[in-house]
């Protein structure tokens, strides 16, 4: 899991700050959260929070508004509560920053009367006219110093003491004098103290109002996974849950106001109030953003915003935009329309007309012109559309879409006829950029004109392709394209080749095929290629499912086509689906070097063509033991949807994999629950069988055995119900014979393994098909006790994956290989089967594997008899504990439970004859 926060250890003496970028990966096998379940998303960043506290740090929070620093508080607080600690907590607030000792007063009224009763007179005195209110008086300010001192270090002598300041950088400045004193005086007592505030308000030091040693955490903001789980509770599909998370930038408070009913009042009070608090500078240079495309430091300041970087910073910290560095957008991107409206028409109009001059792509500057006139002008449609299409050209879509409309908005009545086809030319760029405002603009105008029946069954396409994976539900759109496309052959055929990718998706493969070969026969009527090349490429992938032999006679005839690639289907047509294939024979190298290639072309590419693409890469990185490229690919491609408002599920399968590779267990298994509801949403039975295979990994793998093999049965029942026939692609019989011999029925798995090797031995397969059964038969064998057996079956898989180079599925037939000599009580052999499977995972960055490895090792060290020698693992754990490593850091490092770490520990000290860490460290330093 990806829960980055930036933490800062700041040394006691000289205050110098070092910076440790903290990316905590969520600890595996962790069966449910701790009673009292923290914030969503926040497990990992709060377990680090109250590590730093028991160490005795100082915390510093940071982060925008509406991050959740707020419920990290009430988080902690609960913590300390249930511990029996004394939590004092206040809030500071921009209207009470000049009440004097008003924040020093909210925290006084919690303080026990006993507490109170240990201070001489003159501090109780001092102390309670602050609560009264009567706060006046210089004389006195020493004395509150002195008394808010002697206070906390009498409740501490009672009970340790966590106090909480929310919104501190509002604190007044009398109770920031206090707290300033106090803090330089509290070393010593057990008083923690954690701040959250805003670090870039003016005047605010919190490092001066809290005791050494220091860490600072930036709040960071929820991953989508996270966030689609904090939106539960609305009921919100899949997709517009993904897009929530790209609109709000992972920020939990401004998502809720996205996903509450009736919401865009809401939002518009939010972005009034956050404008409010920023200066009239500030706000200009949002407007110039607002009226932009793409806003960009560099445009601002070319636009003459010199103080664009300060500018920016304040809205940054305001939660108005968030900022790579250059490039700017708004959260939500609803923001930059009441920007633009805060103003008058007038002032948009100069705005627009300065930024014209000022951009340097041509049509960009047509765009601001037009927006800065108004009425029908026939000159500047001509110039809109001339600037339509060079965006085009450029792969600016979005734009491109835009200008089209526009220009059909302008255009004057003598060009009726061009403007519809300018409106179909909006759909079409629009669906591909994932413009869903523009593409429903435009084709409500397409319908509600007088238009051809070619024009109509463009736009009705269009609004298919921005379906994506729920074209399918789309039925009667569908339909209604049919009808417009009676009498043209090429129309005919693409309106057939959707209604085979619809059928594919229904988990249709029969419906898809006979589809597909009627798109063909049309094509080739119409001579229509490209559109012959994707069905080729459809009834290939058809085929394969239903179990014929001759599926790659449908992929070379597409390929061999050579038709031009189709803007926005690239990953429809067979040169991507030949990549496909290439990953399930095993031709991984092959299928990386093409996917790449593709990618090279698809940077300025539709988004689903991207995305498609992205995914495909993840898949073959994770089978090549590339972990965390796997994970770059799944995470861009999480992100690019969610930008342009796609169906979640091919991404959320993406991210499952790569989680399940080289994450967390708990992360894949999120992202293939909500995976697998995202596709019901949208009718894709095709992507919600390619969940349930990852869905029982993970389950199994967690240790739910009978749950693991109920996902597995739900996959054959589903096979049975559509006619696949495809035991290749998902191969998931291995882990269906691990549990079943888990389950105690041996016999049962080796039927199957019967079963699937005649299957496959009727049609083409890659070489990991087979060396996948021989690692899942060779645990069969040796659970009946044919032990030479299962030797030879793994033998023969370890060679065929290392000549693969696939390092997980090597590593995971090294794991069988301990537990079958681990079951012959051959320890020695197990543990060194074991410990390579663990350098095979570590080289690969497998974290789940490596977790899976280590606790392999812990019980192998727990039997049998080493001489006195450490294991690799407990020399790995031996030379963390000498360099000063904590239990705990032992664990997160290494994806094991402390106990695990505290047991290794007891178990080294034995053998090596030492009772402490003391002495291991000076064992290590000796040796």
């Amino acid at each position: 899991m990806h829960i980055c926060a930036h933490l800062y250890c700041v040394d006691a003496s000289a205050q110098r700050r070092v910076r440790r970028d903290v990316d905590p990966v969520t600890r595996t096998l962790r069966s449910a959260r701790p009673p009292g379940r923290p914030p969503v998303g926040r497990d990992e960043l709060l377990v680090i929070l109250e590590a730093c506290l028991a160490a005795g740090d100082s915390l510093l929070l940071d982060g925008p508004p509406g991050i959740g620093k707020s419920t990290l508080l009430d988080a902690l607080a609960a913590a300390a509560r249930a511990r029996g600690e004394l939590v004092l907590r206040a809030s500071g607030a921009e209207s009470e920053r000049s009440m004097v000792y008003q924040g020093l007063a909210d925290l006084l009224g919690q303080v026990p009367d006993a507490c109170f009763a240990r201070l001489t007179s003159q501090h109780r005195l001092a102390l309670r006219a602050v609560l009264r209110g009567k706060r006046a008086g210089g004389d006195t300010r020493a004395i509150r110093r002195l008394g808010w001192h002697a206070l906390l270090t009498h409740c501490a002598a009672r009970t340790p003491v966590l106090l909480l300041i929310d919104d501190a950088h509002w604190l007044d400045a009398a109770t920031i004098d206090v707290f300033a004193y106090a803090a330089r005086r509290l070393d010593g007592h057990p008083v923690r103290i954690v701040l959250a505030g805003r670090g870039s308000q003016a005047g605010y030091r919190p490092d001066t109002l809290v005791p050494p040693p220091i860490t600072e955490a930036t709040v960071p903001p929820l991953t989508a996974d996270d966030l689609a789980e904090l939106l539960d509770p609305h009921g919100l599909p899949a997709r517009a849950a993904a897009r929530i998370h790209a609109d709000s930038a992972g920020n939990p408070h401004l998502a809720l106001a996205l996903a509450a009913e009736r919401g865009a009042p809401r939002l518009r009070a939010l972005t009034e109030d956050k404008l409010r608090g920023v200066s009239d500078q500030v706000r200009e240079t949002l407007l110039v953003c607002a009226l932009a495309v793409g806003p960009s430091m560099r445009l601002l300041l070319r636009a003459g915003r010199d103080e664009a970087e300060a500018d920016i910073a304040a809205a940054v910290e305001a939660g108005l935009l968030v900022s790579d560095g250059e490039h700017l957008r708004f959260t939500p991107p609803d923001a930059a329309t009441v920007v633009a409206q805060s103003v008058s028409a007038a002032h948009r109009t100069r705005v627009h007309l300065d930024l014209a001059d000022v951009v340097t792509f041509g049509a960009e500057a047509e765009r601001h012109r037009a927006l800065a006139g108004a009425g029908p002008d026939a000159e500047a449609t001509v110039s809109l559309v001339a600037a339509a299409e060079a965006a085009l050209r450029r792969g600016a879509r979005d734009l491109a879409a835009e200008l089209y409309l526009l220009a059909a908005d302008r255009s004057p009545p003598e060009l009726e006829g061009p403007r519809v086809d300018w409106l179909v030319a909006a759909a079409e760029v629009g669906a591909a950029a994932g413009v869903a405002e523009i593409v429903h603009r435009a084709v409500e105008g397409v319908l509600g004109a007088e238009t051809k029946p070619a024009q109509r069954f463009r736009a009705r396409i269009a609004l298919m392709c921005l379906a994506g994976q729920g074209v399918a539900l789309l039925e009667e759109t569908a339909a209604a394209a049919l009808a417009d496309a009676e009498g043209d052959p090429a129309a005919t055929a693409f309106l057939y080749l959707w209604r085979s990718w619809a059928s594919m998706l229904r988990g249709s493969p029969r419906a898809a095929d006979a589809d597909a070969a009627i798109a063909i026969e049309h094509a080739r009527a119409a001579g229509a290629r490209d559109t012959e090349a994707m069905a080729c490429a459809v009834r290939a992938q058809t085929r394969n499912l239903l179990g014929h032999k001759d599926y790659l006679t449908f992929l070379d005839c597409g390929l061999a086509l050579a038709a031009p690639a189709v803007d926005g289907y690239r990953h429809l047509g067979p040169r991507y689906a030949a990549a496909r294939f290439a990953t399930f024979d095993d031709r991984l190298d092959e299928a990386r070097e093409d996917l790449l290639r593709m990618l090279a072309t698809l940077e300025r590419g539709a988004a689903e063509e991207l995305v498609a693409v992205l995914c495909a890469l993840a898949e073959v990185a994770a089978k090549l033991g590339r972990c965390r490229e796997s994970l770059d690919f799944a995470n861009r491609a999480i992100r690019i949807s969610g930008e342009a408002g796609l169906s979640p599920g091919p991404v959320w399968h993406a991210g499952a994999t790569a989680e399940l590779a080289g994450g967390s267990l708990i992360r894949a298994r999120s992202y293939a629950e909500r995976g697998i509801v995202a596709c019901r949403q949208d009718s894709d039975v095709l992507f919600e069988r390619r969940f349930l295979p990852l869905l029982a990994q993970v389950t199994l793998r967690c240790g739910e055995i009978a749950g693991g093999v109920d996902v597995l049965r739900r996959i054959q029942e589903l096979e049975r119900a559509h006619g696949w026939d495809d035991p290749t692609t998902l191969r998931r019989h291995g882990d269906m014979v691990a549990g079943l011999i888990a389950l105690g029925e041996p016999e049962e798995a080796d039927e199957l393994i019967s079963s699937v090797r005649q299957t496959i031995a009727a049609r083409p397969h890659g070489p990991g098909v087979a060396a996948t059964l021989d690692r899942a038969e060779a645990a069969v064998r040796a659970a009946q006790g044919d032990y030479p057996t299962a030797m030879n079956l793994l033998t023969s898989a370890k060679t065929t994956f290392a000549v693969l180079r696939q390092p997980i599925e090597h590593g995971q037939c090294l794991l069988v290989e301990a537990k079958v000599e681990r079951r012959r009580r051959h320890y020695t052999a197990a543990r060194v089967a074991a410990e390579a499977a663990l350098e095979l995972f570590t080289a690969a960055g497998a974290n789940p594997w490596i977790a899976e490895s280590h606790a392999l090792l812990v019980r192998l060290a727990e039997v049998g008899d080493t001489g006195g020698a450490l294991t690799a693992s407990e020399a790995r754990i031996a030379a963390m504990a000498g360099e000063g490593a904590t239990n705990q850091e032992i664990a997160d490092q290494l994806f094991l439970s402390r106990k695990t770490v505290e047991a290794t520990l007891t178990r080294i000290y034995r053998k090596l004859g030492i009772r402490s860490r003391a002495q291991l460290i000076r064992h290590i330093h000796v040796h």
